[in-house]
């Protein structure tokens, strides 16, 4: 299947429309594009999950920040369109200008989850989530899909647009799919590339220390954080090419820190670590027993 590219967003408001009216369902993936292995695994599950797939590609200005990468951010549009086509599954690629999603500047009409965003990449991005939920909220309402799926990679980001789709009314469900590892642990990330050699190396150290942090909390009873934090926190210290951004464990329903954790509840162990040009993240989701 050759995808449909789609550049208006009246144009894709209508195809999707269409699409609905013919009882299909159709499905989300977003992307900011230089698609990878995870990007792809995302678009087969949407794939498993609908009749038919939308992928967006468009890199938001407004989630980053003073300083950060907007700029510098990988631009492969024909190449993520190529590889969308050897896979054979996306219907459409909605690759707008920015002119169509922030159609009047400067932009004045916001969507922002509050508290959420205060912790873990929050704390070091301001306005990064206030940018994701806006725009994410503008495809949702231009595409109207029946579900939309998200990487686990970006946990903080999922349950902070989960909270925001389930407040705003959208009819549509928010999945989450596990985060996509190359062989030694490292997450797939389009920020993968700007690594050297001896970064590549030590990047996979990130998904270690999360490990770590897991099964110590699985393991202590009742689970006492700082001292969790405390493991991982000296494992992440000690690496020579990395900095450590953060060491964090959170509730998932509001990504606010926690002290002791009780049975049935659900933490995300998570880790940002600057290397270069690269800030890397990784996480996981623990439900202690």
């Amino acid at each position: 299947m050759i995808p449909v590219l789609i550049r208006n967003r009246r144009d894709m408001a209508d195809w999707s429309a269409q699409q609905r009216a013919s009882g299909k369902r159709v499905a989300l993936v977003p992307t900011m594009g230089a698609l990878h292995a995870g990007h792809l695994t995302l678009v087969r599950e949407a794939s498993e999950r609908s009749d038919v797939v939308v992928v967006t590609i468009f890199v938001n200005p407004t989630q980053f920040g003073p300083g950060e990468d907007l700029d510098a951010y990988p631009r492969t549009l024909d190449e993520d369109v190529q590889a969308l086509t050897n896979q054979g599954i996306t219907a459409v690629v909605f690759a707008p200008e920015v002119s169509e999603i922030y159609p009047v500047l400067p932009n004045l009409t916001w969507v922002e989850v509050a508290s959420m965003g205060d912790y873990l990449c929050g704390a070091t991005r301001p306005g990064h989530f206030k940018g994701v939920t806006t725009v994410v909220s503008r495809l949702l309402a231009i595409c109207s899909p029946s579900i939309a799926i998200f990487g686990l990679k970006d946990a903080q980001q999922f349950f902070i647009l989960q909270r925001m789709t389930l407040e705003m009314g959208f009819n549509t469900d928010l999945i989450g799919i596990p985060t996509v590892r190359e062989p030694d642990g490292l997450a797939l990330s389009s920020r993968n590339r700007y690594l050297t050699p001896d970064e590549r190396a030590e990047a996979a150290r990130l998904s270690q220390a999360v490990q770590k942090g897991k099964q110590l909390l699985l393991e202590t009873s009742p689970a006492h954080i700082p001292s969790v934090l405390a493991a991982i926190r000296q494992d992440l210290s000690s690496l020579t090419f990395g900095v450590m951004d953060y060491a964090e464990i959170v509730d998932t329903a509001d990504l606010q820190p926690v002290l002791s954790a009780q049975p049935g509840q659900k933490l995300l162990v998570a880790v940002a670590v600057k290397f270069g040009r690269a800030r890397l993240i990784d996480n996981s989701i623990v439900e202690i027993v």
